[in-house]
């Protein structure tokens, strides 16, 4: 009896498609800081459709978390173990665990997917791990003090480090391990993200409510932007056209023109929104509350919520492949 490719094909996507994540939409990975659990959410139905780990929990206090090019491994700070996780997406447990040193939070993987660095807010320092050895290669210690986020530049020849206590940003020279320039910002910076290009860079300062544009290679700010009250994370659209800024005190996002700098409106959000994630068609927008236990998911054509999602406790930020 012969069978159409048509059902074959049928068949092939439905027994792929069981077989984990695969063919489905991009997947949102949420560290929940107090349960020291990862909520997954399929981008397509905005469900929560999985916990990581399984089994346990990954220790008593995650934050930062970051997902190899391929979307396969996912790494999560484990705070009180002074350590990075490493899961295997697929099987949903832990299958490794770095050292990386005292007290890290922020974490980012090179453009390459070489390298992960962790931000080492008691050591004042950032330290580098090789993700094919998954052994720590180096540790580099920054001017300022207490370094919370941990941003690569586009091309990866810069990470850059915001440092909480001293009100600065270390540049560090990844070619080298060491911190060539110190960017004085205005008070507390706290999230970065840099534009597509690499040409600049955008600093929120979360005790003076405004966002700092910085201009990369000579550091100099050309621009601040009064945002709302504690601005803290910061994420540039794939195009480079909009910068967001999450506001823990006014719980809302300020949405920028790049072009000229100016806030073209403010969308509500829940209760101390901080770090945050587009989907790879730069469509949605998804904001971790802290204090709501949620996510808010944001249409950015429209600049409208569409929703909010229940997590865990205390969800610190989001990563999507």
């Amino acid at each position: 009896m012969q069978v159409s490719r048509t059902v074959l094909l049928s068949a092939l996507l439905t027994t792929l498609s069981l077989s984990g994540y695969a063919l489905a939409e991009p997947f949102a990975y949420v560290p929940n800081e107090k349960d020291g659990k990862v909520s997954v959410i399929d981008t397509a139905t905005d469900k929560v459709v999985d916990t990581l780990p399984k089994k346990g929990k990954f220790g008593k206090q995650i934050q930062a978390v970051a997902l190899n090019p391929e979307g396969t491994k996912l790494y999560v700070v484990v705070r009180d173990k002074n350590a990075v996780a490493i899961v295997d997406v697929k099987e949903g447990k832990q299958i490794g665990l770095v050292k990386v040193g005292d007290e890290p939070e922020g974490i980012d993987i090179a453009p390459d997917g070489k390298t992960l660095a962790a931000c080492l807010e008691e050591e004042n320092a950032v330290s580098f791990v090789d993700l094919a050895t998954e052994k720590l290669i180096h540790t580099a210690k920054t001017q300022g003090r207490n370094p919370e986020h941990c941003v690569y530049s586009p091309e990866g020849k810069w990470l850059l480090a915001s440092n909480e206590e001293s009100g600065d940003v270390d540049v560090i020279d990844v070619t080298t391990h060491t911190s060539v320039h110190l960017i004085k910002a205005t008070k507390h910076p706290r999230g970065i993200g840099f534009s597509p290009d690499g040409k600049l860079v955008y600093i929120a300062n979360e005790a003076a409510n405004l966002v700092e544009v910085v201009s990369v290679g000579d550091w100099k700010v050309l621009h601040r932007i009064n945002v709302g009250l504690r601005s803290n994370g910061v994420k540039v659209s794939h195009d480079g056209s909009r910068v967001y800024v999450s506001n823990g005190g006014d719980h809302n996002i300020s949405v920028i023109d790049a072009a000229n700098n100016k806030v073209i409106t403010t969308i509500p959000v829940g209760q101390r929104p901080w770090n945050m994630a587009l989907t790879p068609d730069g469509k949605k927008l998804y904001v971790a509350n802290g204090r709501s236990n949620s996510v808010t998911v944001i249409d950015t054509e429209k600049n409208a919520v569409l929703s909010e999602i229940p997590v865990g406790q205390f969800p610190w930020g989001v990563v999507i492949h």
